[in-house]
């Protein structure tokens, strides 16, 4: 019995446990009794079906969801490797290498960026849009991109569309005005975008010519789904008349809103929400390419593409088609995370782990590299779990000289959502000793009386700079958590190797430490060494160059 088959039969996901610790292999207790008072997977599955597929509808909107499997390979099979002689990317005097001097301004395509991370497509789901405001503003504060995800348009209430001899093309929306004019409201215009991405949907729905022509936007993002499933995006919806109007719309809704006996149903408090799923793509090599050069021409500045993490000769595929269609950046999603309603059987057991995936990228890149060197390479980015600095270097430094960014989605979310549930805290006076002490407030502080600028570390800083403009508090958790932490962090590490400039850092800058890291490393010919050759080698240098 492995130790993930016990937290696949008992998981927090779908809210299922069993009655004894030893389970079996199907998930099921040694002994199973008819009166069980606990819910497992099949006793569960027993009575709501389709909805155990999913992690649990209740927290839907308010939550995001990842997968607690131990993929085997991760960025902790790496260590950083410090350095104590001299500097590289600044002038060498003492005054001068501190880790606040170090600079993490990069390129996500031709978009400047302050710091080497992309929020990545946050679309029409609720947890997305009821925290959008902390997301967009916190990363155009922080000078980074954030990316709006599929089916905004589609699921906007108050969008227009027009007749079409194929489908209908939208010609207002609030929503989507929304998602873009809230950034750009503390933008500087220099550094970081608001992109917009598609899927089936959104191409049927003429969301690119739309946000292009109304909206000016000019980095746009082609989706080919994402880490944590395989399948189009689902979300659940409340209400029969909104499910009516998205199956009217195009999309796939279930059960059928239109069919009388579910109408039925549903007014008597028997269906509690219903599913809207998007449709799967189906492009070919041509198809592709083609649809490059088409938005290239409508006068697209960034082009990009996001993927998930499919078999491997299907992502090399994805990768030689950005490459050939000269894309400026293309997103790798690992498993297995997702801001929506992503199935746990796809986040758990699908897809490619996010630091094999990496390795798998590396190497293709690698490989084009040396058939042809004058190959331009798109700016890369890897997605999937990310969440601290370290893993941030690392995936820097494994990925060098492509990878020049961090997709991160889950992680904003979880800081716009805390930063706005303490900002509700504080407002209704309602903090408790517990939360002074992991605010690391000085306990004879009276909680009823904590204030906004005592929780959050870059409240004061934050309103002088903008001169008192009024910032919400999941607007100042985003930024927070993204410039004073991963971007103080990083500094830190980067001072730590002695190199000052974030595209110093190499693959010389981590070494691998289990024999799970060697075989990947050597399978993708990395050039990543182990600790133990690297330390033989190095010490032997030393000793064979000093006078004795």
């Amino acid at each position: 019995m492995t130790k993930f088959s016990m937290v696949t039969h008992q998981s927090s996901l779908i809210g299922s446990r069993t009655r004894v610790e030893d389970s079996c292999e199907s998930g099921l207790c040694p002994i199973c009794i008819a009166d069980c008072p606990i819910f497992c997977e099949v006793s569960k599955s027993a009575l709501r079906g389709r909805e155990v597929l999913y992690p649990q509808r209740e927290y839907f909107g308010n939550s995001t969801a990842g997968s607690p499997k131990d993929f085997g390979f991760s960025y902790g099979d790496f260590q950083i490797q410090f350095e104590v002689r001299g500097a590289q990317g600044i002038e060498p005097h003492e005054d001068k290498v501190i880790f606040p001097n170090v600079n993490l301004t990069t390129k996500w395509g031709n978009i400047k960026q302050k710091y080497p991370i992309v929020i990545a497509g946050l679309g029409s789901t609720y947890v997305a849009k009821r925290n959008w405001e902390g997301l967009a503003k916190g990363a155009a504060l922080a000078g980074l991109s954030i990316t709006v995800g599929e089916n905004v348009v589609g699921m906007d209430p108050y969008a227009r569309f027009a007749n079409h001899s194929v489908y209908p093309k939208v010609i207002d929306t609030q929503d989507m005005k929304f998602r873009i004019e809230t950034y750009r409201e503390l933008w500087d215009g220099k550094y970081g975008d608001v992109i917009v991405q598609k899927n089936v949907e959104d191409t049927r729905l003429g969301v690119f010519d739309y946000v292009m022509s109304k909206l000016e936007v000019k980095s746009l993002e082609i989706k080919f789904g994402q880490g944590a499933k395989a399948i189009g995006g689902e979300v659940r919806l409340e209400s029969l008349e909104r499910a009516q109007l998205l199956q009217n719309r195009g999309y796939l809704v279930f059960p059928d809103p239109t069919d009388p006996r579910i109408i039925e149903q549903w007014k008597e408090g028997l269906i509690p929400d219903f599913e809207r799923h998007s449709r799967v793509g189906l492009s070919t090599t041509n198809d592709v390419l083609e649809e490059i050069d088409q938005i290239r021409s409508s006068g697209a500045k960034n082009i990009f593409i996001k993927t998930g993490a499919y078999r491997p000769a299907a992502t090399a595929w994805i990768l030689r088609l950005g490459v050939e269609g000269k894309v400026d950046g293309m997103t790798f999603d690992g498993a297995g995370g997702g801001t929506g309603m992503s199935p746990v059987s796809m986040m758990n057991e699908g897809s490619i782990p996010t630091a094999y995936l990496e390795a798998l990228v590396v190497g293709c890149l690698d490989l084009i590299k040396e058939r042809k060197p004058s190959t331009v390479i798109p700016t890369i980015a890897i997605a999937g779990g990310i969440a601290n600095e370290t893993q941030i270097f690392k995936a820097l430094a494994m990925g060098a000289p492509y990878v020049k960014c961090i997709a991160m989605a889950r992680a904003p979310i979880t800081a716009a959502m805390k930063a706005k549930y303490m900002g509700e805290v504080i407002k209704k006076n309602q903090a408790t000793p517990a939360i002074l002490r992991n605010l690391g407030i000085p306990k004879d502080k009276n909680p009823k009386t904590l204030t906004l600028n005592e929780a959050f570390v870059e409240y004061d800083n934050l309103h002088r700079i903008h001169n008192g403009k009024k910032i919400l508090p999941s607007v100042v958790g985003v930024y927070t958590y993204l410039a004073s932490k991963l971007g103080i962090g990083l500094k830190q590490l980067l001072a730590g190797v002695r190199k000052f400039k974030l595209d110093l850092i190499d693959r010389h800058d981590i070494v691998y430490i289990s024999q799970r890291a060697k075989d990947v490393c050597e399978k993708w010919n990395l050039g990543i060494e182990s600790q133990e050759s690297l330390d033989y080698e190095s010490i032997k240098s030393e000793i064979y160059y000093g006078n004795y």
